[in-house]
């Protein structure tokens, strides 16, 4: 399994119930893991990367926060593995420019980046099918908007097969509990919006976060996904915190209205999050613990990732002794 994240700044609720606490189920279960932290990506859609170094370190303490074990998990920058990289050139010559441009996860991205489209954003599909078949990874867990990304992995590997010979698998995509999750603004939650929720922030930081989030008119609470989806959103968010139906939720509150449904969920959130921010301040006054993981996940991403470019090398007929 491989996913994982652009350090742009510290994890949110929308990663933890969106894929991060899928990884960590996975793991669990002896599934083999791989989380990039893709530093290279951060210039996709921004003119400069920011503090990068501090962001890859939150991104790091929120995985050991969440349940990510270093020791059965592999947590590699994507700036560290070189051959990587490589396999971009000739998964490259595997699309077309009219089929990187309809992708539309691109088409969003770019147009909440309010930017020109850069090489390196047109290409994003092709890097990250790079990140996924390095390891030969077979699961990706995804939040839907990213269904796309994935598709291009698939064409990618079925070019490659068809031309080379079979070597790399198809990945399939898996879908979490909360496949979209919603943030203050009622748009998906995004660092790049500011309407999330940080693993880190303190009890009173996310009750105020949440007393802020947008809802409806309608006092009596029911649970409408597509009629009402902001207070949907803070339904799904209460049952994933307490482990009771949304609809079990939404009646116990009835005619209490928003004001209600937000104080039930602040509970519930802090709640749940209290023992991952315990141990999340545990590891942060760690001296050398996130150094340590990186170095020994850029150690173990780098031996596949070298064997698997020698092994293209050689299908594509590219050796020479």
């Amino acid at each position: 399994m491989l996913t994982g994240e652009r350090p742009t700044g510290p994890l949110h609720i929308g990663h933890l119930f969106g894929t991060v606490a899928t990884r960590v189920r996975l793991q669990a279960s002896g599934v083999e893991t791989f989380l990039v932290v893709a530093d290279y990506q951060v210039i996709t859609d921004r003119e400069v990367a920011g503090d990068l170094r501090g962001n890859v370190r939150e991104v790091v303490l929120d995985y050991l926060a969440a349940g990510i074990d270093p020791d059965a998990a592999t947590i590699f920058t994507h700036s560290s593995v070189t051959a990587l990289h490589q396999l971009m050139l000739p998964f490259l010559s595997l699309v077309s420019v009219a089929e990187l441009d309809r992708n539309p996860t691109v088409k969003s991205e770019l147009a909440d980046s309010g930017r020109a489209l850069s090489g390196l954003m047109l290409t994003y599909p092709v890097h990250q099918a790079a990140d996924i078949l390095f390891c030969h990874a077979t699961v990706v867990p995804v939040g839907r908007d990213q269904l796309p990304h994935l598709e291009a992995t698939r064409t990618i590997v079925r070019r490659f097969n068809q031309r080379y010979g079979d070597y790399f698998t198809p990945p399939e995509g898996l879908l979490s509990e909360a496949p979209t999750v919603l943030g203050t603004d009622g748009r998906k939650m995004a660092k790049s919006r500011g309407n999330g929720i940080e693993l880190r922030a303190s009890a009173d930081e996310t009750v105020r976060a949440i007393r802020s989030a947008r809802t409806d008119s309608e006092r009596f609470i029911t649970y409408d996904p597509v009629g009402r989806p902001e207070v949907a959103n803070l339904l799904l968010l209460t049952s994933l915190c307490t482990g009771l139906e949304p609809e079990a939720v939404a009646d116990g509150i009835g005619d209490g209205g928003a004001g209600r449904l937000k104080e039930v969920l602040a509970d519930a959130l802090v709640a749940h999050l209290a023992p991952l921010r315990a141990r999340r301040a545990l590891y942060a006054a760690e001296p050398g613990l996130v150094a340590d993981v990186l170095e020994r996940g850029n150690a173990h991403a780098n031996e596949l990732a070298d064997a698997t470019i020698r092994d293209v090398r050689e299908l594509m007929g590219m050796t020479y002794r």
